[in-house]
């Protein structure tokens, strides 16, 4: 079977923004650049950049403006290149306007008390939020992305119910996003909990086209997770260069899943991504030097085999 006629899977590279936001220390505007451009060489089609957020909130990403800025980001994003960025507010998307941002991603909880914790609203506030965010946005012929935190469990109020998941994706797909990302933030979920919510979407007339999958690494589930979430039908899934992120406002809350990590398993199941494998682990390996961490990615630690590439 050629490449070509493979089984084929979207994978968007968080890292830039999900995997460094709850980094301490902070990294240069030229690394996160340089970081940009490694794993756009890997064959990665969508990178997330950043967020335009204030510094108070999140003082990482004090230079988003520089990176949206940069010369070769705003000369590579495009049609065959995706980078959007995560947008809070209005005023966030009137900066994302004027760098020339062609497409978004906005946010919201399924459950009260993160909700309250991430973005100091409600969920109905934060529904709210985002259906202006993405009107304005679609008006301005930029892409609209969403997500959906806490699928399963609040850190804060406990279990989630899947009808507060359900309405939430339905009001992100009603306000023009073309897609809706389900986030397993606490990283909490067994595959068979997965299937069981996804189930429950498409039995509530949610295509499987406008879903993808975001699962975080808390107990070693998230590779695992987001096989299930294939099998269910799931296509795209978001993942994070050496495993890098977490949420600062999900206590206890681990990286994501390694981008290397699902690039590799999904290879040797004879599904294509279109990316590199040796050129991601090498990145991996790079970004995880230049922040003085080990690689969070299995097979960044263990090496690729020839054969696996």
């Amino acid at each position: 079977m050629t490449v070509q006629n493979l089984p084929t899977v979207r994978i968007v590279e968080v890292g830039p923004r999900d995997g460094l936001q709850n980094i301490r220390d902070y990294i240069p505007t030229s690394t996160k650049l340089e970081l940009i451009r490694r794993l756009k060489e890997t064959g990665l089609g969508t990178i997330e950049l950043t967020s335009i957020v204030s510094p108070r909130i999140i003082p990482q990403f004090a230079d988003s403006r520089d990176v949206l800025g940069d010369e070769w980001v705003r000369r590579m994003g495009g049609k065959d290149l995706r980078f959007p960025v995560l947008v809070p507010t209005v005023r966030a998307l009137d900066i994302a306007v004027q760098y020339g941002v062609k497409e978004i991603a906005v946010f919201i909880s399924a459950t009260e008390g993160f909700s309250r914790a991430n973005i100091n609203c409600s969920v109905e506030q934060g529904i709210e939020r985002a259906r202006n965010i993405a009107s304005l946005a679609l008006k301005s012929n930029i892409a609209v992305r969403g997500y959906v935190s806490c699928l399963f469990l609040d850190p804060y109020d406990g279990p989630t119910q899947p009808a507060s998941v359900l309405r939430c994706v339905k009001e992100l797909l009603d306000a023009g996003c073309h897609e809706v990302s389900l986030g397993d933030t606490l990283g909490v979920a067994s595959s068979s909990n997965v299937r069981s919510l996804i189930s429950f979407l498409f039995d509530n007339d949610i295509p499987r086209e406008k879903l993808a999958g975001h699962f975080h690494d808390t107990y070693g589930q998230a590779a695992a997770n987001v096989w299930e979430a294939y099998n269910c039908g799931l296509r795209v899934f978001d993942s994070s260069i050496a495993g890098l992120g977490g949420c600062p406002f999900a206590p206890g809350a681990k990286g994501n899943v390694a981008t290397e990590d699902l690039v590799y398993m999904f290879h040797n199941a004879g599904i294509n991504t279109g990316v590199d494998l040796s050129k991601l682990v090498d990145t991996g390996v790079w970004i995880s030097e230049q922040l003085t961490k080990t690689t969070g990615s299995r097979a960044g630690i263990g090496g690729v085999a020839s054969e696996f590439n």
